[in-house]
């Protein structure tokens, strides 16, 4: 494809944990291998976590799959995904977590990227065993356009 037809422009998401167990560390993976680091980090105190940031999005002129790029974006083209690191992957040494939530990027289409509203995504902070939610979580309602 000629880079020329390529549309590249910034997203605003956010992604809400609701309800995640106390003193537990959450941050937003930023870049990926072992060259990563956790921003944006939170300590859970009986109430919900909001991380907001943004990623790059890549589009041909007339096609409607976004692809999303920048360094929070991990995965292939057409699989896409954001981590949030949990206890020692964000790095608190003290924890007894070594989580990491993935959170996919499909279902937002080119439609939702115009508007130009922040998209948000909620999920349970917390998981069936108790701990922090990890691996795969879909977001209930998916992204949702947000002021």
């Amino acid at each position: 494809m000629d880079n020329s037809k390529i549309l590249q422009r910034q997203l605003k998401l956010r992604i809400v944990l609701e309800g995640p167990p106390e003193g537990v560390d959450f941050g937003v993976q930023k870049g990926r291998g072992a060259a990563y680091e956790t921003v944006l980090k939170q300590r859970s105190e009986a109430k919900d976590l909001a991380f907001e940031f943004t990623v790059g999005v890549r589009a041909g002129l007339g096609e409607a799959t976004p692809s999303f790029v920048g360094p929070f974006v991990q995965g292939l083209p057409g699989a896409r995904f954001v981590y949030i690191d949990i206890g020692t992957y964000a790095g608190q040494a003290d924890s007894c977590w070594s989580r990491r939530l993935k959170m996919p990027l499909s279902g937002i289409t080119m439609e939702m990227i115009d508007s130009q509203a922040v998209l948000e995504a909620r999920v349970p902070g917390t998981g069936k065993d108790g701990g922090p939610s990890c691996a795969t979580v879909k977001p209930a309602g998916g992204w949702k356009p947000r002021k």
